[in-house]
């Protein structure tokens, strides 16, 4: 099985995963235009290697291990959209197809750099979908940034699975580990409370991306979809997903 293979399929998995329900057969075959016997001979070899928990009709899941994966080839795919689009100029139609081809290719220092040239981009451009958190242990970009200038290379890779706020459902809730964005954004959202390590939960979600109310210290908090976007908390942990 090629890395392009699988990692087709965990991405595939981690876009169609909706409220921790497993992903059926059916669902994936007609993601990828393939009769449903081929995705089930695939879900058993990625099953075999860990990666996801299959059981015959009844779907699969992404383990830890493949959320792992999933969320990092989903990265790489969102980031080169956003290179494509706005460094190349792109078109917005094209950009998708065109990162499907690169995103099997780019490694993580290339994409960590890419990250950084693009001053930390929070959603692609053509269906403005959340650009996962990165797995380096930093608790904001501008920590990243600060550890990249003094020329620090090693820094180990970040344990947790994180998810942004915004896929969370109401009573849904978790450890805040990361915040992206600049100065401005990181300042407002701790003078809110919202630090790392703070424990949060969405209280109300408001329909037609209005704001999301959490609550935290005590208080309850709303936060519009574009900054709650920007807050990731571990994942790992019992959660509620919308």
């Amino acid at each position: 099985m090629s890395n392009k293979t699988y990692e087709d399929y965990l991405r595939a998995l981690y876009i169609l995963s909706r409220n921790g329900k497993s992903i059926s057969t059916n669902e994936i075959a007609e993601h990828f235009k393939i009769a449903p016997a081929s995705v089930t001979e695939m879900l058993k070899k990625l099953a075999k290697e860990g990666y996801v928990k299959h059981s015959p009709y009844h779907g699969a899941n992404l383990t830890s291990k493949g959320f792992q994966v999933a969320e990092k080839v989903t990265r790489k795919h969102r980031l080169l959209e956003r290179f494509l689009h706005d460094v190349l100029r792109i078109r917005k139609d094209k950009v998708h197809m065109e990162a499907c081809e690169m995103e099997h290719a780019l490694s993580d220092e290339a994409e960590e750099s890419l990250c950084r040239l693009l001053n930390h981009p929070d959603k692609c451009p053509d269906d403005d979908k959340i650009i996962p958190a990165c797995n380096l242990p930093f608790s904001s970009c501008e920590e990243c940034v600060a550890t990249h200038r003094r020329g620090l290379e090693e820094v180990g890779k970040r344990n947790q699975n994180l998810v942004s706020i915004c896929t969370l459902k109401e009573g849904g809730q978790g450890r805040v580990s990361f915040i992206r964005g600049e100065h401005k954004v990181l300042q407002r959202l701790l003078d809110m409370g919202l630090t790392p390590g703070t424990s949060v939960s969405v209280v109300r979600v408001a329909p037609l991306k209005g704001p999301i109310e959490v609550s935290v210290r005590g208080a309850k908090v709303a936060l519009g979809q574009d900054i709650a976007s920007n807050v990731f908390v571990d994942s790992s942990q019992k959660q509620k997903w919308s």
